[in-house]
């Protein structure tokens, strides 16, 4: 491969907004890099707009009249001098188009090349770049499907149930599970309806449904010297509608060889494509730990910051340093796990109204602190959770010398989280903490599906708690019903009987989280 020039990125304009702008700006500041941001007219007193050495307006909220007008971006680069530009993730960090208009406006992006975008953004082509360089793959239709007749036969062969996914992007958009024959025509043609609605392709293709695998991924970083390193693996089975809740790394399953293995088949993935700068290989893991590839996404993932817990790596900056044209300043046998992270997306959802996302004015917003914590986040007290983006806040990580540590590290924190005025997964985030699945490591990516019932996220109390609660409440109700002297106040009796008082509590972060539907028993401080 001859080496790329070396070309020095000395301005950057970041394409996205929120936390992710501001982690991307914050490397950069680290590295002497003047940074750009654009925002829309909702975002116009977004922290990340005005952490910027440079802030431009790109139009009104709606992300089709701003941050998705590519063609806007690379003009207002070019305009400012700009040396490269930062997709982020989502927007158009993983559209082709958009990468070789940067490539060909002389700019560099800070990601893959268009390329490999394009062999590895839709499904159906990275089943077929990979399929002859030896990795194992969920038995499927080769090609993308239509007649339902056909679709049929296929999932005969293969086994009922099936899975219906949109060849042409991901986050759970377009995805159907089909149980049996007489099905099979009403969902392909919903799977359909929704792939082109989200993807402008209407393009499904039939996969054998796994029904309780684990979702675990590998973290890549390559090259444009033909370098490329796995980053070791996330467990990200802790999803809502195909979509993660909670990462770690490293996965509480894997053994050192099934690891070895599986970043080796990461690599190889990437090999096939041409692959350089971050990316991440998705697999599907069978409870036998045979993996199975499920994807690759061709850019910096929302749970990076687990990776760089655990390697001490800062990926932003060594995303740009290839994108400088250097080479990787680490070699394999150089890294090594240190430690154990988890990361909580904290999102304005309501869990027990299946994720509903929910809007308003962040009444109050207080970060956990301490050791081991970190808080990437793009909003402050008082400002409006917007409704035209993500509902993630925030991403909650914590770092621990081990899985216990970081569990116990991370109640803490999310007891810390202090959020008035959405309802939020943090009360999710502290069930799955104190869940004894996750504990134990035995867990698939249907947690939700088999935990998650009724109209609480807290255990039912035991009869001993129960018994403490009413004493305690009588207590309480006697000490109320008497005067300083001891006599008993006339026409008020106490009673043994467990108040409604003896069942709620504050949330440690000060908030009534029985105003949102929760029903805790306990009586100490703390969710």
């Amino acid at each position: 491969m001859n080496s790329p020039p070396i070309r020095p990125i000395r301005r950057l304009l970041i394409a996205n907004r929120g936390e992710i702008a501001l982690r991307i700006m914050r490397t950069c500041r680290e590295m002497g890099i003047v940074t750009l941001a654009v925002y829309s007219e909702a975002d116009r007193l977004s922290p990340h707009a005005l952490f910027a050495d440079e802030a431009y307006c790109v139009g009104p909220p709606p992300s089709r009249n701003s941050y998705l007008r590519g063609d806007y971006l690379i003009e207002l680069a070019i305009r400012h001098k700009v040396d490269a530009i930062h997709p982020g993730y989502g927007f158009l960090s993983e559209r082709p188009e958009f990468a070789r208009a940067v490539e060909e406006a002389g700019l560099i992006l800070v990601g893959p090349s268009a390329r490999s975008m394009e062999l590895m953004g839709n499904k159906l082509a990275a089943r077929h770049t990979v399929a002859d360089f030896q990795i194992p793959m969920v038995p499927g239709s080769p090609r993308a499907i239509n007649d339902p007749i056909q679709a049929i036969e296929i999932a005969k062969e293969i086994g009922f149930p099936v899975l219906l996914k949109a060849a042409a992007g991901g986050g759970g958009k377009g995805m159907r599970v089909v149980e049996s024959a007489n099905e099979f025509a009403e969902q392909l043609e919903r799977a359909h309806s929704e792939a082109l609605s989200a993807f402008g392709d209407d393009a499904v293709f039939v996969e054998k449904y796994l029904a309780a695998p684990r979702h675990i991924e590998i973290q890549l970083i390559g090259d444009q010297h033909g370098n490329i390193l796995y980053l070791f693996e996330r467990e990200c089975s802790i999803q809502r509608r195909h979509q993660k809740l909670v990462e770690e790394a490293p996965s509480s399953c894997l053994t050192p060889e099934v690891r070895r293995t599986m970043g080796e088949a990461a690599v190889r993935v990437a090999k096939a494509c041409g692959y350089y700068n971050a990316g991440t290989v998705e697999f599907l893991v069978d409870e036998k730990l045979n993996f199975y590839f499920l994807e690759m996404n061709t850019r910096l993932q929302v749970e990076h910051p687990v990776t760089e817990m655990i390697t001490g790596l800062d990926l932003v900056r060594l995303q740009i340093h290839v994108a400088e044209g250097h080479p990787l300043p680490i070699k394999q046998e150089d890294l090594q796990i240190n430690g154990h992270a988890i990361e909580l997306r904290v999102c304005a959802e309501d869990p027990l109204q299946q994720f509903l996302p929910d809007t308003g004015t962040l009444d109050r917003y207080r970060r956990p602190q301490g050791p081991g914590v970190r808080v990437d986040d793009g909003f402050r007290e008082g400002m409006e959770v917007p409704v035209h983006y993500d509902s993630m806040l925030s991403k909650l990580v914590v770092h621990a010398s081990n899985r216990e540590e970081a569990i116990e590290r991370m109640i803490r924190a999310v007891q810390e989280y202090e959020i008035k005025g959405v309802s939020t997964t943090l009360p999710f985030g502290l069930f799955v903490m104190r869940h004894p699945a996750f504990r134990s490591g035995q867990f698939d990516t249907g947690f939700i599906t088999k935990y998650i019932h009724g109209k609480t996220l807290y255990p039912q109390p035991s009869k001993e708690q129960l018994r403490v609660a009413a004493l305690t409440a009588a207590w309480h109700q006697e000490q109320q019903q008497t005067d300083p002297s001891g006599r008993q106040l006339v026409g008020q009796q106490p009673t043994s009987e467990p108040s409604n008082n003896a069942l709620h509590t504050q949330a440690g972060n000060g908030t009534d989280i029985s105003s949102n539907g929760f029903t805790p028993w306990r009586i100490n401080r703390g969710f």
